[in-house]
């Protein structure tokens, strides 16, 4: 009966160690979100249509394209304002950089940041309609980087749903 018991005990934690492994192997990698709106970077973002392009100027010296998801494209086509939930826009940045082939060009340097925008009129009710997300090498940014969005897109841009990019037909 002891042998019983102990055999018993030990299948017991044998099936627990193999549970753990196949449920630590099932359970996919959270992805790095943005605090205060906890937005993350979107999958498949880079194949997305283009929707704009941008340079800044000094201080930050960049070059930016604007890519949006399906929602947001028909919106832009459409001419909607404002922009339907479910609307992705993503900004890639990089140093704007000299060409070395051709002097009056600029090309893009080093990334800088990804930031995005979702439109989710309920969840981000207290920011317009809006999460925000900077990222910077995948990870996002310190949340003294996110506390300021908000404030500068209904500053410059409340008339046109807080969206900067404008569609480059």
């Amino acid at each position: 009966m002891k042998i019983a018991r102990i055999l018993l005990f030990v299948l017991v934690c044998v099936l627990i160690v193999l549970g753990t492994v196949f449920i630590a192997r099932g359970a996919p990698a959270a992805k790095p979100a943005s605090p205060i709106y906890g937005v993350t970077l979107p999958d498949g973002y880079r194949r997305w249509q283009l929707v704009g392009v941008a340079q800044e100027a000094a201080p930050l010296n960049e070059l930016r394209a604007v890519l949006g998801n399906d929602v947001a494209v028909r919106a832009y086509r459409a001419g909607r304002l404002p922009f339907p939930d479910g609307t992705v826009l993503v900004k890639l940045a990089w140093k704007d950089v000299p060409s070395g082939e051709f002097a009056p060009a600029s090309v893009p340097g080093a990334a800088t940041t990804v930031q995005v925008m979702v439109k989710d009129s309920k969840k981000y009710a207290a920011s317009g309609g809006w999460g925000f997300g900077r990222f910077i090498d995948g990870q996002p940014a310190d949340r003294a980087q996110h506390e300021t969005c908000l404030a500068c897109h209904q500053s410059r841009v409340k008339n046109h749903d807080l969206v900067f990019t404008r569609w480059a037909q």
